[in-house]
């Protein structure tokens, strides 16, 4: 049986019997009896406003993460239905509690009275319009004195947002803010796992990634009406938050790194070559040492531009990351085998540059060699050849043991490029 609240006992005309309801306000929750009666009760109004204006049905979930304050007995005399979640954490709370709501608009909110919900019925009514996330924002609303450490709000907040909108070209000015709304089915679509605050994060990239329709409301933000600390950890979870944005950005993780690695590379030994062969004798700018890094440095970027085709790989397969077009031609190309011979063709290169050094310091009667080039070119090219070999192997296992690596990409994956509009982010959604 669920009831619509407003700070006090409803009436029974006012509860809703019905298996569905059209909005569900989640509220993760432990420890929280100081703020969570007034926080059902403004979420009452807001259930109440929605229902004037739109005649939406509404219902209040306690995602109880293990209260030992009575938090979840004083939830349930007020109206709302308290919904036990054993995986501790904020994000575990919150996926409990989307899974057991009832309703098709799905509502997220602090229980420590931070948050005004009356904000919530523009954001149901974004998601109404067409929306599939809708961001409330601190920035764009307010945020009231004490609400914020000044420290997320001029540096944790802003540097980890504005990471978030590089990485994966959204365009949101608060990434963070607890208040937001979305669709059941996009909550679905998400496939979310996060368990801690990094949740927060998890959502907004899986979105942008799945082409999710996303926008943004003001919000406002008051400090909590608790007499004890937050369970917010600003330097673990801003963490937790940043190591998730890399791990879902496989190109910036690894690819850009190995372009501008591999590219170094070569040019320092492009140019020891052309110091070798037209001014022989003559000390260059790039010397031994040199090349040796180079070397190394072009080693290294192969073997991430491999990590990031498999994280690429990973998250097609899994579901939260579109195919596009370039990566459509780079499969038909690039299979176990194209990569197990050009690995051996490589690889033979090195070794046959590695004889001719070894005959080379024969005929010198076993002297010392007066250049390192040579001998470094050979070993790097045999050690590209087993790397793209082990690399290849390393992708079909990825790609579900296939040698053709997205062979059976994951359902409903489409190419897509973002686009926007204002302050929305809208993206063509996969069929």
């Amino acid at each position: 049986m669920d009831r619509e609240v407003g700070g006090r006992l409803p009436r029974s005309d006012e509860t809703v019997e019905r298996e569905t309801v059209d909005v569900s306000f989640v509220l993760p929750c432990l420890n929280e009896a100081q703020s969570l009666e007034h926080c059902l009760g403004v979420i009452g109004e807001a259930l109440a406003e929605l229902r004037r204006r739109h005649g939406l049905t509404g219902e209040i979930v306690v995602a109880d993460n293990g209260s030992t304050d009575g938090s979840q007995a004083l939830a349930e005399r007020l109206g709302a239905r308290v919904v036990p979640v054993s995986e501790r954490g904020y994000g575990a709370a919150l996926r409990g509690g989307f899974t057991a709501a009832r309703g098709r608009y799905l509502v997220m909110g602090d229980s420590d009275g931070s948050y005004d919900f009356r904000e919530a019925t523009a954001m149901v009514e974004a998601l109404m319009s067409g929306a599939d996330l809708c961001m409330g924002s601190r920035f764009n609303g307010g945020i009231k004195p004490g609400a914020m450490p000044w420290k997320n709000r001029y540096i944790g907040n802003p540097i980890l947002t504005g990471i978030l909108n590089l990485l994966f070209g959204t365009r949101i000015s608060d990434a963070h803010c607890g208040l937001r709304a979305l669709t059941k089915p996009c909550f679905e679509r998400l496939e979310l796992t996060g368990s801690g605050m990094e949740f927060a994060s998890e959502m907004v990239i899986k979105a942008a990634l799945k082409g999710e329709t996303i926008v943004e409301r003001p919000a406002t933000l008051s400090p909590d009406l608790r007499d004890r600390a937050p369970h917010l950890r600003p330097w673990r979870d801003g963490w937790r938050h940043l190591r998730y944005l890399f791990m879902l950005s496989p190109f910036w993780l690894f690819a850009a790194p190995a372009i501008v690695g591999a590219g170094a590379g070569a040019l320092i030994l492009a140019a020891a070559a052309w110091a070798d062969v037209f001014h022989p004798g003559r000390p260059g700018f790039f010397g031994d040492y040199w090349v040796v890094l180079a070397a190394a440095m072009i080693a290294v970027s192969h073997n991430a531009g491999v990590l990031g085709f498999a994280g690429h790989l990973l998250g097609v397969r899994a579901g939260y990351r579109r195919p596009n077009a370039w990566m459509d031609r780079f499969a038909r190309w690039v299979t176990l085998e194209t990569m197990i011979m050009a690995g051996v063709a490589v690889a033979l290169v090195g070794l046959a540059v590695l004889v001719a050094v070894v005959l080379a310091w024969r005929a010198r009667d076993f002297q010392r060699a007066p250049l390192v080039l040579p001998a470094v070119v050979g070993t790097l090219l045999m050690t590209l050849g087993v790397q793209n070999i082990l690399g290849g192997f390393m992708l079909s296992i990825v790609g579900g043991n296939e040698a053709k690596f997205l062979v059976n990409p994951a359902p409903g994956a489409a190419s897509g490029a973002p686009t926007s509009d204002g302050g929305a982010i809208a993206k063509p959604r996969g069929a």
